[in-house]
Protein backbone atom coordinates (compact mmCIF):
# COMPACT_ATOMS: atom_id res chain seq x y z
CA UNK A 1 0.00 0.00 0.00
CA UNK A 2 2.59 2.45 1.18
CA UNK A 3 4.61 1.95 -2.45
CA UNK A 4 1.58 2.88 -4.65
CA UNK A 5 1.22 6.00 -2.59
CA UNK A 6 4.77 6.75 -2.80
CA UNK A 7 4.57 5.93 -6.65
CA UNK A 8 1.29 7.95 -7.96
CA UNK A 9 0.93 10.77 -5.00
CA UNK A 10 4.33 11.69 -3.92
CA UNK A 11 6.67 10.66 -7.09
CA UNK A 12 4.17 13.37 -8.87
CA UNK A 13 4.06 15.98 -6.21
CA UNK A 14 1.58 15.59 -3.63
CA UNK A 15 3.16 17.03 -0.55
CA UNK A 16 0.25 16.22 2.09
CA UNK A 17 -3.08 14.96 2.74
CA UNK A 18 -6.17 15.83 4.55
CA UNK A 19 -7.97 12.93 5.83
CA UNK A 20 -11.42 12.62 6.13
CA UNK A 21 -14.29 10.34 7.84
CA UNK A 22 -11.86 8.37 10.08
CA UNK A 23 -13.36 9.63 13.27
CA UNK A 24 -16.75 7.96 11.55
CA UNK A 25 -19.18 5.12 11.55
CA UNK A 26 -20.59 2.03 10.08
CA UNK A 27 -21.19 3.34 6.46
CA UNK A 28 -18.58 6.06 6.94
CA UNK A 29 -16.01 3.14 7.71
CA UNK A 30 -16.92 -0.21 8.49
CA UNK A 31 -20.01 -1.96 10.29
CA UNK A 32 -19.49 -2.76 14.23
CA UNK A 33 -19.81 -6.77 13.82
CA UNK A 34 -16.58 -6.35 11.59
CA UNK A 35 -13.74 -8.06 12.61
CA UNK A 36 -9.95 -7.64 11.25
CA UNK A 37 -6.89 -10.48 10.28
CA UNK A 38 -5.26 -9.62 13.28
CA UNK A 39 -8.03 -10.17 15.59
CA UNK A 40 -8.96 -6.35 16.73
CA UNK A 41 -12.32 -5.47 16.82
CA UNK A 42 -14.15 -2.96 14.62
CA UNK A 43 -14.84 -0.58 17.41
CA UNK A 44 -11.11 -1.25 18.95
CA UNK A 45 -9.67 -0.36 15.50
CA UNK A 46 -11.83 2.67 14.53
CA UNK A 47 -10.14 4.32 17.91
CA UNK A 48 -7.00 4.19 16.53
CA UNK A 49 -7.28 4.47 13.04
CA UNK A 50 -6.99 7.92 12.42
CA UNK A 51 -3.45 7.83 14.04
CA UNK A 52 -2.15 5.21 12.49
CA UNK A 53 -3.23 6.78 8.56
CA UNK A 54 -1.05 9.86 10.15
CA UNK A 55 1.66 7.45 11.57
CA UNK A 56 2.08 5.90 7.60
CA UNK A 57 1.33 9.24 5.95
CA UNK A 58 4.35 10.62 7.76
CA UNK A 59 6.52 8.12 7.65
CA UNK A 60 6.19 8.44 4.01
CA UNK A 61 7.98 12.14 4.10
CA UNK A 62 9.95 11.41 6.65
CA UNK A 63 11.60 8.39 4.24
CA UNK A 64 12.24 11.38 1.72
CA UNK A 65 13.81 13.90 4.52
CA UNK A 66 10.41 15.86 3.28
CA UNK A 67 8.40 17.72 5.52
CA UNK A 68 4.61 17.80 5.67
CA UNK A 69 1.54 18.67 7.13
CA UNK A 70 -2.16 18.21 7.13
CA UNK A 71 -5.66 17.87 8.24
CA UNK A 72 -7.12 14.78 9.85
CA UNK A 73 -10.34 13.76 11.33
CA UNK A 74 -9.39 11.60 14.55
CA UNK A 75 -5.93 11.31 16.86
CA UNK A 76 -5.35 9.39 19.63
CA UNK A 77 -2.79 9.64 22.48
CA UNK A 78 0.85 10.58 20.82
CA UNK A 79 -0.85 12.14 17.72
CA UNK A 80 0.41 15.20 18.65
CA UNK A 81 4.02 14.58 17.34
CA UNK A 82 2.71 14.01 14.26
CA UNK A 83 2.69 16.86 11.74
CA UNK A 84 -0.89 16.99 11.31
CA UNK A 85 -4.06 19.77 12.51
CA UNK A 86 -7.86 18.11 13.79
CA UNK A 87 -10.66 19.63 11.89
CA UNK A 88 -14.51 18.67 12.10
CA UNK A 89 -18.08 19.64 11.38
CA UNK A 90 -18.14 22.33 13.92
CA UNK A 91 -19.59 24.51 12.13
CA UNK A 92 -21.24 27.51 14.44
CA UNK A 93 -18.72 30.00 14.78
CA UNK A 94 -18.88 30.54 18.56
CA UNK A 95 -18.05 26.21 18.45
CA UNK A 96 -14.70 27.27 16.22
CA UNK A 97 -13.20 29.32 19.29
CA UNK A 98 -14.61 26.51 22.02
CA UNK A 99 -12.51 24.45 20.38
CA UNK A 100 -9.31 26.11 19.56
CA UNK A 101 -9.35 27.08 23.50
CA UNK A 102 -10.22 23.42 24.29
CA UNK A 103 -7.68 22.07 22.18
CA UNK A 104 -5.00 23.59 24.30
CA UNK A 105 -5.18 22.06 27.00
CA UNK A 106 -4.82 18.91 25.90
CA UNK A 107 -1.31 19.74 23.79
CA UNK A 108 -3.15 19.28 20.17
CA UNK A 109 -3.68 21.51 17.64
CA UNK A 110 -7.30 22.35 16.17
CA UNK A 111 -8.72 24.53 13.19
CA UNK A 112 -11.82 25.77 11.83
CA UNK A 113 -13.18 24.33 8.67
CA UNK A 114 -14.63 27.84 6.56
CA UNK A 115 -16.54 26.82 3.51
CA UNK A 116 -19.95 28.56 3.90
CA UNK A 117 -21.80 31.57 5.31
CA UNK A 118 -25.34 33.53 5.37
CA UNK A 119 -23.96 37.23 4.50
CA UNK A 120 -20.79 39.01 3.75
CA UNK A 121 -20.07 39.99 7.60
CA UNK A 122 -20.23 36.78 8.59
CA UNK A 123 -18.09 35.21 5.78
CA UNK A 124 -15.57 37.85 6.68
CA UNK A 125 -16.05 37.42 10.51
CA UNK A 126 -15.11 33.70 10.18
CA UNK A 127 -12.18 34.67 7.75
CA UNK A 128 -11.27 36.63 10.80
CA UNK A 129 -10.70 34.02 13.13
CA UNK A 130 -9.52 31.32 10.58
CA UNK A 131 -6.23 34.06 10.36
CA UNK A 132 -5.70 33.61 13.87
CA UNK A 133 -6.09 30.07 13.43
CA UNK A 134 -3.01 26.66 13.02
CA UNK A 135 -4.30 26.63 9.72
CA UNK A 136 -6.08 29.33 7.59
CA UNK A 137 -8.73 27.07 5.92
CA UNK A 138 -10.77 27.62 3.25
CA UNK A 139 -12.52 24.14 2.76
CA UNK A 140 -15.27 25.58 0.47
CA UNK A 141 -15.48 21.99 -1.28
CA UNK A 142 -19.40 21.86 0.00
CA UNK A 143 -20.81 24.94 -2.19
CA UNK A 144 -17.98 26.62 -4.08
CA UNK A 145 -17.99 29.78 -1.55
CA UNK A 146 -14.69 32.04 -2.59
CA UNK A 147 -12.55 35.01 -0.98
CA UNK A 148 -14.66 37.08 -3.71
CA UNK A 149 -18.06 35.41 -3.52
CA UNK A 150 -19.32 38.47 -1.04
CA UNK A 151 -18.08 41.96 -3.06
CA UNK A 152 -19.09 43.77 -0.23
CA UNK A 153 -16.22 42.60 1.67
CA UNK A 154 -13.93 41.40 -0.67
CA UNK A 155 -11.22 44.06 0.39
CA UNK A 156 -11.57 43.15 3.87
CA UNK A 157 -11.39 39.30 3.43
CA UNK A 158 -8.25 40.09 0.97
CA UNK A 159 -6.26 42.58 3.95
CA UNK A 160 -6.54 39.22 6.87
CA UNK A 161 -5.32 36.38 4.29
CA UNK A 162 -2.97 38.98 3.85
CA UNK A 163 -2.16 39.64 7.86
CA UNK A 164 -1.88 35.90 8.21
CA UNK A 165 0.79 36.09 5.37
CA UNK A 166 3.01 39.17 6.91
CA UNK A 167 2.92 37.44 10.16
CA UNK A 168 4.05 34.13 9.07
CA UNK A 169 7.41 34.78 10.95
CA UNK A 170 5.82 35.26 14.12
CA UNK A 171 3.80 31.94 13.53
CA UNK A 172 6.09 29.69 12.42
CA UNK A 173 8.25 30.84 15.58
CA UNK A 174 5.36 29.90 17.77
CA UNK A 175 5.08 26.42 16.27
CA UNK A 176 8.92 25.88 16.93
CA UNK A 177 8.03 26.83 20.53
CA UNK A 178 5.20 24.09 20.23
CA UNK A 179 7.72 21.64 18.56
CA UNK A 180 10.59 22.04 20.81
CA UNK A 181 8.94 23.48 23.75
CA UNK A 182 5.36 22.68 24.02
CA UNK A 183 4.40 25.33 24.20
CA UNK A 184 0.70 26.09 21.85
CA UNK A 185 1.09 28.30 19.56
CA UNK A 186 -2.88 28.77 20.35
CA UNK A 187 -4.43 28.50 23.46
CA UNK A 188 -6.72 29.17 25.81
CA UNK A 189 -6.46 32.46 28.21
CA UNK A 190 -5.67 30.69 31.48
CA UNK A 191 -2.45 29.63 30.34
CA UNK A 192 -1.60 33.26 30.12
CA UNK A 193 0.19 34.42 32.81
CA UNK A 194 -1.18 37.63 34.96
CA UNK A 195 -4.74 36.20 34.04
CA UNK A 196 -5.95 34.94 37.46
CA UNK A 197 -8.82 36.62 39.26
CA UNK A 198 -6.13 36.46 42.95
CA UNK A 199 -4.30 39.43 41.49
CA UNK A 200 -7.33 41.84 40.94
CA UNK A 201 -9.77 40.69 44.05
CA UNK A 202 -10.38 43.59 46.40
CA UNK A 203 -10.79 42.58 49.98
CA UNK A 204 -14.80 41.60 50.26
CA UNK A 205 -15.77 42.69 46.77
CA UNK A 206 -16.44 40.21 44.57
CA UNK A 207 -19.57 41.95 42.32
CA UNK A 208 -19.70 42.46 38.90
CA UNK A 209 -20.42 46.52 39.05
CA UNK A 210 -17.66 47.47 41.77
CA UNK A 211 -15.25 44.74 40.87
CA UNK A 212 -15.58 43.42 37.19
CA UNK A 213 -12.24 42.15 36.19
CA UNK A 214 -12.37 39.62 38.78
CA UNK A 215 -16.07 37.90 37.56
CA UNK A 216 -15.18 38.48 34.41
CA UNK A 217 -11.55 36.04 35.34
CA UNK A 218 -13.72 33.49 37.48
CA UNK A 219 -15.80 32.78 34.24
CA UNK A 220 -14.63 29.96 31.54
CA UNK A 221 -13.87 32.60 28.75
CA UNK A 222 -14.57 30.77 25.64
CA UNK A 223 -14.36 33.71 22.89
CA UNK A 224 -10.75 35.06 23.31
CA UNK A 225 -7.50 33.83 23.11
CA UNK A 226 -3.86 33.73 23.24
CA UNK A 227 -1.57 33.05 19.62
CA UNK A 228 2.26 33.02 19.92
CA UNK A 229 3.77 34.24 23.17
CA UNK A 230 1.90 38.21 22.51
CA UNK A 231 -1.13 38.17 20.45
CA UNK A 232 -4.43 38.66 22.41
CA UNK A 233 -7.17 37.78 19.79
CA UNK A 234 -10.66 38.53 20.84
CA UNK A 235 -13.30 37.83 17.51
CA UNK A 236 -16.32 38.89 17.34
CA UNK A 237 -19.28 37.19 15.57
CA UNK A 238 -22.14 38.00 12.87
CA UNK A 239 -24.50 40.52 14.04
CA UNK A 240 -22.41 42.51 16.73
CA UNK A 241 -21.31 45.87 16.99
CA UNK A 242 -19.02 45.63 19.82
CA UNK A 243 -17.61 43.14 23.03
CA UNK A 244 -16.35 42.86 25.83
CA UNK A 245 -12.09 42.01 26.39
CA UNK A 246 -10.48 40.79 29.36
CA UNK A 247 -6.99 41.98 29.37
CA UNK A 248 -4.73 39.97 31.94
CA UNK A 249 -2.23 41.63 34.17
CA UNK A 250 0.21 44.32 32.57
CA UNK A 251 -0.75 46.93 29.90
CA UNK A 252 -1.74 46.16 26.61
CA UNK A 253 -1.82 47.84 23.39
CA UNK A 254 -3.61 47.62 20.23
CA UNK A 255 -1.88 45.95 17.57
CA UNK A 256 -2.75 48.23 14.37
CA UNK A 257 -2.00 51.18 15.81
CA UNK A 258 0.17 50.55 18.93
CA UNK A 259 -1.96 52.92 21.56
CA UNK A 260 -2.55 51.57 24.65
CA UNK A 261 -5.55 49.20 25.32
CA UNK A 262 -5.89 48.54 28.87
CA UNK A 263 -4.24 47.22 32.10
CA UNK A 264 -5.62 44.29 33.73
CA UNK A 265 -9.05 45.62 33.31
CA UNK A 266 -12.53 44.60 30.83
CA UNK A 267 -12.73 46.81 28.21
CA UNK A 268 -15.42 47.43 25.82
CA UNK A 269 -14.50 47.54 22.17
CA UNK A 270 -16.48 48.63 18.40
CA UNK A 271 -13.60 47.86 15.97
CA UNK A 272 -16.09 48.47 13.25
CA UNK A 273 -16.44 45.55 10.56
CA UNK A 274 -13.08 45.29 9.25
CA UNK A 275 -10.97 44.88 11.94
CA UNK A 276 -11.06 41.89 14.53
CA UNK A 277 -9.94 43.50 17.54
CA UNK A 278 -6.05 41.93 18.60
CA UNK A 279 -3.60 43.06 21.54
CA UNK A 280 0.21 43.01 22.12
CA UNK A 281 1.55 42.67 25.85
CA UNK A 282 3.69 45.23 27.03
CA UNK A 283 7.41 44.67 25.69
CA UNK A 284 6.01 42.31 22.52
CA UNK A 285 8.08 42.18 19.58
CA UNK A 286 5.81 40.56 16.55
CA UNK A 287 7.96 40.13 13.29
CA UNK A 288 6.37 40.95 9.99
CA UNK A 289 7.15 40.44 6.48
CA UNK A 290 5.69 41.55 3.19
CA UNK A 291 2.00 40.20 1.91
CA UNK A 292 3.24 37.78 -0.20
CA UNK A 293 0.61 35.39 -1.88
CA UNK A 294 3.36 32.04 -1.68
CA UNK A 295 6.67 31.42 0.25
CA UNK A 296 9.16 30.92 -1.90
CA UNK A 297 12.96 29.96 -2.01
CA UNK A 298 13.99 33.68 -1.13
CA UNK A 299 15.15 36.06 1.39
CA UNK A 300 12.67 38.72 2.61
CA UNK A 301 12.65 41.91 4.46
CA UNK A 302 11.37 42.11 8.25
CA UNK A 303 9.36 44.67 9.76
CA UNK A 304 10.29 44.15 13.63
CA UNK A 305 6.94 45.98 15.38
CA UNK A 306 7.82 46.58 19.43
CA UNK A 307 4.28 47.66 21.43
CA UNK A 308 4.97 49.77 24.68
CA UNK A 309 7.82 51.30 26.54
CA UNK A 310 9.68 48.06 28.39
CA UNK A 311 12.57 46.67 26.89
CA UNK A 312 12.72 42.76 25.29
CA UNK A 313 13.59 40.60 23.53
CA UNK A 314 12.46 38.14 20.86
CA UNK A 315 14.10 34.61 19.53
CA UNK A 316 13.31 34.76 15.72
CA UNK A 317 13.60 30.95 14.42
CA UNK A 318 14.10 30.41 11.27
CA UNK A 319 15.03 26.79 9.13
CA UNK A 320 14.68 25.48 5.75
CA UNK A 321 11.61 25.08 5.72
CA UNK A 322 11.94 21.87 3.63
CA UNK A 323 13.48 19.26 6.15
CA UNK A 324 13.45 17.44 8.76
CA UNK A 325 17.42 18.90 9.32
CA UNK A 326 16.08 20.98 12.24
CA UNK A 327 15.98 18.00 14.22
CA UNK A 328 19.40 17.74 14.04
CA UNK A 329 20.33 21.12 15.02
CA UNK A 330 20.42 22.50 11.53
CA UNK A 331 18.29 25.85 12.57
CA UNK A 332 18.88 29.54 13.98
CA UNK A 333 17.66 31.38 16.55
CA UNK A 334 17.69 35.08 15.96
CA UNK A 335 17.48 37.49 19.15
CA UNK A 336 15.75 40.65 18.25
CA UNK A 337 16.31 42.98 20.83
CA UNK A 338 14.62 46.77 22.18
CA UNK A 339 16.25 48.77 24.51
CA UNK A 340 14.29 51.47 26.17
CA UNK A 341 17.05 53.52 27.92
CA UNK A 342 16.00 56.35 31.42
CA UNK A 343 14.67 59.11 28.75
CA UNK A 344 12.33 56.57 26.43
CA UNK A 345 14.50 56.14 23.60
CA UNK A 346 14.07 53.11 22.00
CA UNK A 347 16.91 51.24 19.76
CA UNK A 348 16.64 47.70 18.10
CA UNK A 349 19.30 45.35 17.42
CA UNK A 350 19.43 42.21 15.90
CA UNK A 351 22.05 39.38 17.24
CA UNK A 352 23.11 36.57 15.04
CA UNK A 353 25.20 33.60 16.29
CA UNK A 354 28.50 33.27 14.63
CA UNK A 355 28.32 31.06 11.70
CA UNK A 356 24.56 30.61 11.60
CA UNK A 357 22.49 30.10 8.95
CA UNK A 358 19.69 32.89 7.75
CA UNK A 359 17.43 31.35 5.16
CA UNK A 360 14.14 33.65 5.13
CA UNK A 361 15.47 37.62 6.20
CA UNK A 362 17.12 40.00 3.90
CA UNK A 363 17.25 42.90 6.30
CA UNK A 364 15.73 44.15 9.52
CA UNK A 365 13.94 47.21 10.32
CA UNK A 366 11.96 47.71 13.38
CA UNK A 367 9.11 49.93 14.01
CA UNK A 368 8.39 51.64 17.57
CA UNK A 369 4.36 51.01 17.73
CA UNK A 370 3.89 52.79 21.01
CA UNK A 371 4.66 56.41 21.53
CA UNK A 372 6.81 57.83 25.00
Amino acid sequence: MVEHFEKHQLDKGVSGYKMDENDGFDSWLWPDVASFPSGMLAEQMRQIYGSMMQSVTTDMFRKRNMRTYGLVRAGNAGTSSYPYVIYNDYYAHRDFITALINSSFIGVLWTPEVRSSDTGEEWLRRMQTVCFSPVAQLDAWADGTKPWSFPEVEKEVREIAQLRMQLIPYLYTAFADYAFEGIPPVRAMNLEEGYQAETQTKKGVLDATDNPYVMAVKKEVKDQFMVGPSLLVAPLFAGEKERKVVLPQGKWYDFYTGELAGEGEVITVTPGLSKIPVYVKEGGIIPLWPAITKVKDEKLPLEIRHYGNTSSSYNLYDDDGKTFDYEKGDFSRIELKVNVDATGKKTGKIVIPENAKVWSFSEYNFRFMTAK
